[in-house]
């Protein structure tokens, strides 16, 4: 490049990305594979030999699909390579084969850093994967670490903030958003973090930390018009910068094709024969089943309700092979009124369907994002994880509603379902203004310029740290 300037491009990226073996990660970050292959980068996506194989097709050739065979753990059932597949009884097991996957990714590693050809310029991992950042600095390639939600961050159990602290006022405002997280939510986060390590000899919480010990930057799946009120705490909390990546939603092409592709599955047949927007649609993921109690008083509330309901219907925790999932009768009293099915939902061809008029959800960000992208109100059910501070951070902007729970246990009753689904779905007023705050949050999901410009944005903060010669490679 000559002291004028050049107008020629500057040369691809080459981009390694290393999602959390769970399909609410391996999928937002196809997505952002495939954007950042659209724009010319070389991109190689790691992970297991199943979860690649269960990945959606078709995929852009230019998208390299690396497999790292999962580490044999015994006691953990063959092919138990995402958290879908995972017993709740063996999940440290699953944690230790996942530590495992250390060995073949510094292998996979060292053999593309000894060609200046395939050396990767970045390595993008989730916060758990300590071993790509130990990899990653071994050869020199810096590495961006996958955050969950700002309003996850602000929300973890942390020692209270020092005066002498340099970012004491962004810590206090974490410590505020801390002190609302409702009891059962907060212990039960504190005990994951400090006890899923029995195993593997490592907790989440010092897996977080040494990924955060080694990354150059944190990418969020966020964006400052998504949550205004937490986002700006996390640099300040992490010590690190953050670039957004905006929330990655599915193509408005894409939705569209999955809705005529699936015209004919059972679910959206039943839709077609329902009034406009008079469905409520439930489904709160795979990953965390509710207890059997849980799924009878949730059954038992919609029938108070009185509103038509599609229930996408995982089996329960601890519910025996052959016993019935929903209360004695059930069934028969809403038959034509609702529908109930245990198998698989194409859940954007659902909420995309005229018919459907609200979201039962447990609040991960994936159903956030689609149920909102059709600017559908929520009734809100957060299980674990980032659900509970989604769920108030939607609550707050008035998209929806949540389940009335225990603050001591987290249990919920049937009429704490029927009161939520009604304001959210029956009574006028109330349902009028979810509409509206759903309308508001959907203007920023259905912005596709908006997050377009979030990636260019994360590619040149990549190119800002790193890659300073690119038109000399």
């Amino acid at each position: 490049m000559d002291a004028a300037g050049s107008s020629s491009p500057p040369a691809p990226l080459r981009i390694v990305i290393v999602p959390w073996l769970a399909f609410g990660h391996l999928l937002p970050y196809l997505e952002l594979a495939e954007r950042l292959a659209s724009r010319g980068h070389r991109v190689s996506y790691v992970s297991t030999p199943r979860n690649l194989a269960r990945l959606p097709l078709p995929l852009r050739s230019d998208v390299d699909l690396v497999a790292l065979p999962l580490p044999r753990v015994e006691g953990l059932p063959d092919g138990a390579e995402s958290t879908n597949d995972v017993p709740d009884d063996k999940r440290e097991l699953h944690w230790k084969a996942f530590d495992g996957l250390a060995a073949p990714f510094a292998e996979f590693l060292a053999a593309a850093c000894a060609d200046e050809a395939t050396r990767p310029h970045w390595i993008v991992a989730d916060s758990f994967h300590h071993w790509a950042a130990a990899s990653a600095a071994e050869h020199g390639v810096p590495l961006a670490m996958l955050l969950p939600t700002a309003a996850m961050i602000a929300a973890v159990p942390r020692p209270p903030p020092s005066p002498e602290s340099a970012a004491y006022s962004f810590e206090l405002q974490a410590a505020a958003a801390a002190r609302a997280v409702p009891r059962f939510e907060r212990e039960g986060m504190a005990l994951v973090f400090a006890n899923d390590g029995a195993s593997s000899g490592m907790s989440s919480r010092q897996r977080i930390v040494l990924t955060a010990q080694g990354c150059t930057v944190a990418a969020i799946r966020s964006c400052v018009e998504w949550e205004p009120e937490s986002f700006s705490l996390v640099a300040p909390l992490l010590g690190k910068p953050v670039v957004a990546l905006g929330l990655l939603p599915p193509p408005p092409d894409g939705a569209r094709l999955a809705a005529a592709a699936n015209r004919e599955h059972a679910t959206v047949r039943w839709l077609d024969a329902q009034p406009p927007g008079s469905v409520l649609y439930v489904a709160l993921g795979s990953e965390v089943p509710l207890r059997a109690d849980q799924v009878h008083e949730l059954a038992l509330g919609l029938e108070l309700a009185g509103t038509r309901f599609l229930w996408a219907l995982r089996k329960p925790s601890g519910a025996a092979a052959d016993g019935d999932m929903l209360p004695p009768g059930f069934q028969d009293r809403n038959d034509g009124h609702g529908l109930v099915t245990t198998g698989w939902v194409p859940q954007v061809s659902v909420l995309a369907h005229a018919a459907v008029g609200g979201f039962l959800t447990h609040c991960g960000r994936n159903s956030l994002i689609e149920g909102l992208l059709f600017g559908h109100p929520l009734v809100m059910l957060p299980i674990f994880g980032d659900q509970g501070p989604n769920a108030r951070q939607m609550e707050a902007k008035n998209v929806g509603l949540q389940v009335a729970r225990d603050e001591e246990d987290g249990s919920f009753d049937r009429h704490g379902v029927a009161s939520a689904v009604r304001a959210v779905m029956l009574e006028e007023e109330s349902r009028r203004g979810f509409v509206a705050g759903a309308a508001r949050m959907q203007e920023v999901v259905a912005d596709a310029e908006r997050h377009e410009r979030y990636i260019d944005d994360f590619v040149e903060h990549l190119r800002s740290i790193s890659y300073t010669d690119a038109t000399s490679t």
